[in-house]
């Protein structure tokens, strides 16, 4: 089963990428390595998901936003390889989580990508090395952003 056949059987959807006002790539491909730029948690539409975890939201939209930003680095590796079965491995994420000073639980929210990468490729191959950071804020409010690197074929 092909990764975006797996996407669909879950019911899941690539969303749609907000122009970006930053100067940089989001996709680096290096030799076997596909590095990701941050990824901002969007809804599929492409509008943002905000808020403060702590404050604003709750865990479960945590790691719902996570997971968001998880399915939008994957409509930018769509858009650098034209597949996702290109993908042989992740390799590395740090999901930063725009939350309160006394929050604790920056990997919980991060599961949510996590999750998601490791439905797709399997444990052995979806999942890989990780960081989980909190951060008293991140542009334009959004709740959680995430970057990555992938093995590729």
């Amino acid at each position: 089963m092909t990764i975006e056949e797996k996407l669909a059987q879950a019911g899941l959807t690539l969303p749609v990428l907000p122009t970006s006002k930053g100067i940089y790539k989001r996709c680096l491909i290096d030799g076997k390595h596909l590095f990701v730029s941050g990824h901002i948690s969007v809804n599929n539409d492409g509008s943002t998901i905000t808020g403060k975890l702590g404050k604003d939201l709750n865990e479960e939209q945590g790691k719902m936003a996570a997971k968001q930003c998880g399915l939008a680095i994957l409509a930018s590796i769509k858009n650098e390889l034209g597949s996702l079965d290109k993908v042989k491995r992740v390799i590395k994420i740090l999901g930063m989580v725009n939350a309160t000073v006394d929050y604790e639980k920056h990997p919980i929210v991060i599961n949510g990508c996590s999750e998601l990468f490791a439905h797709l490729w399997g444990d052995e191959n979806g999942i890989g090395v990780r960081s989980a950071v909190g951060m008293g804020s991140l542009p334009n409010n959004v709740a959680v952003e995430i970057e990555a690197m992938f093995e590729i074929y």
